[in-house]
């Protein structure tokens, strides 16, 4: 386990409570708890790493995604170049592989 705040523990002992008073398992729970307690720590800048390592939620569209987010996606999809595509390259580029 990373090194986590006493606030950090607290807020993961309260996501995965509340996950698991809206039917989620207990996997399932202390997973969605410790995405979010990571995401926060990242966004904090408190992680060595600052860029997101997912590639956003499925129903969320291609345009509301960061970058990031997109280069991920486009990252296992294979696709060439796009270290150098901008935002809306990414989205044309991953929207014409699949």
């Amino acid at each position: 386990m990373p090194e986590w705040s006493d606030k950090d523990e607290r807020q993961y002992e309260h996501v995965k409570q509340s996950a698991k008073e809206r039917g989620r398992g207990e996997d399932r729970a202390s997973e969605i708890a410790a995405r979010t307690v990571n995401k926060q720590r990242r966004q904090g800048g408190r992680t060595p790493n600052r860029r997101t390592s997912g590639t956003g939620a499925p129903s969320t569209r291609l345009e509301q995604r960061t970058r990031d987010e997109l280069y991920n996606r486009a990252r296992q999809l294979g696709i060439e170049g796009r270290s150098k595509m901008t935002k809306s390259e990414l989205v044309d580029a991953i929207r014409r592989s699949g």
